[in-house]
């Protein structure tokens, strides 16, 4: 009977941390979301696509444009405007002197808004310039749904983007160079031409999720506790970079908290649940097509690119691939030649369609070929220099 019972509790344990491993995240926060950094995938969302007021995790796309710009080693003087910016701040004063870089030291490490407002009048002659350039490049880099009206992330009327379009815009942050140093930068000590700073990361993530590599908190009345995480961990062998947004996740101590306990639940359940599979590999065969008005019988077609993807087990199962090409394809066909498409389905939703492109030439072999082939040899022959002679397509028919 023991050993029965001791059977019989092992299988339990084990459904119960099945089932908690596929359970979907349960948050706090009013908008949320998580996506796989390598595709951009869309792993799990709450709200994902409201607008909604997201406080300093604006300063993500205030840092890249900054980034961008390579200007790091400019002297910003620092005007009145961004002296007198509200808290958090490093405290400038009118008329310092300080680099750029380290003014994103202070813009990153501890969410300084005077920092944010130098850094805006100086790459742009206005802050209100700056917003519209930083609202018009997170358009480019996909975020279709955000406004930026201050550098800093402070509330005021449409400012706003959504947990999807933070995803967007920390996706590409991960990948310009100096956007992971700066957001990991656990403390640093600079001087301007008046004093002497030290700044200590606010990002506690940082250390306490197992692979966290980002982002950025966030606080205003308006938006409460925000967060941007990040991290990156082995999921059978593969690297597997996470990003997670909570927006809202709540007011006070408990919503200072309750953004990280929001996060680690979404990051969890993602890097519990998925796993890189391949559905198709780029140029790998995947057919070929009858060829008419040619010497060459058909021509073999390859998948243009590849198609890698995070699958949790439900959604392996439900992947498959139709291709849509004609039933035969009239010469001349040049290598590369779009010769239909594959779409990839998870479920009955399309994920992307992808293009077959031909692998070989096939040259048109019919009697108006044939005839113009005899009358350039001939026109060639005569006039002793290269000629093309080609027939009306009239005769084509």
């Amino acid at each position: 009977m023991k050993k029965v019972y001791l059977i019989t509790s092992l299988l339990l344990c084990l459904f119960s941390a099945l089932t908690v491993k596929a359970a979907k995240p349960e948050v706090d926060a009013y908008g949320a979301v998580l996506i796989d950094a390598d595709t951009g995938r869309v792993l799990w969302g709450k709200k994902e696509h409201e607008p909604l007021a997201m406080a300093s995790t604006t300063k993500i796309m205030t840092a890249i444009v900054a980034l961008e710009s390579g200007r790091f080693d400019e002297e910003v003087t620092v005007s009145r405007k961004a002296a007198s910016a509200p808290k958090v701040k490093m405290n400038l004063s009118t008329g310092e002197k300080v680099k750029l870089g380290d003014l994103m030291l202070a813009l990153m490490l501890e969410s300084s808004n005077d920092a944010a407002v130098a850094i805006a009048e100086h790459l742009h002659e206005s802050v209100a310039d700056f917003c519209a350039f930083m609202t018009e490049r997170a358009r480019e880099i996909g975020a279709k749904d955000t406004v930026f009206k201050t550098a800093s992330g402070l509330d005021l009327d449409d400012h706003h983007s959504t947990p999807y379009d933070l995803a967007v815009i920390t996706r590409y942050a991960l990948g310009v160079p100096g956007f992971i140093d700066l957001t990991n930068t656990h403390s640093t000590r600079f001087s301007s031409d008046k004093r002497e700073y030290s700044f200590t990361n606010r990002n506690r993530f940082l250390h306490e999720y197992p692979g966290a590599n980002g982002v950025k908190t966030g606080y205003t009345n308006k938006a409460g506790h925000c967060f941007v995480g990040a991290a990156k961990r082995k999921v059978e062998g593969e690297d597997m970079q996470l990003i997670s947004v909570v927006l809202a996740s709540g007011w006070g101590n408990k919503g200072r908290n309750q953004k990280y306990k929001d996060s680690r639940e979404i990051l969890d359940y993602g890097f519990a649940n998925y796993v890189y599979e391949v559905i198709l590999t780029s140029q790998g065969d995947a057919g070929d097509i009858p060829v008419t008005r040619s010497r060459t019988d058909s021509v073999g077609y390859i998948y243009e690119s590849g198609v890698r993807l995070p699958l949790n087990k439900e959604e392996k199962e439900t992947i498959r691939v139709e291709l849509c090409v004609p039933a035969n394809k009239k010469a001349p066909i040049k290598q590369g030649d779009t010769m239909g498409s594959a779409s990839v389905y998870i479920g009955d939703d399309v994920y992307t369609t992808i293009q077959l492109v031909a692998t070989e030439d096939a040259a048109r072999h019919d009697l108006k070929t044939s005839i113009e082939k005899v009358l350039n040899a001939f026109v060639e022959q005569i006039t002793n220099a290269p000629v093309t002679v080609t027939l009306p397509e009239l005769f084509d028919e």
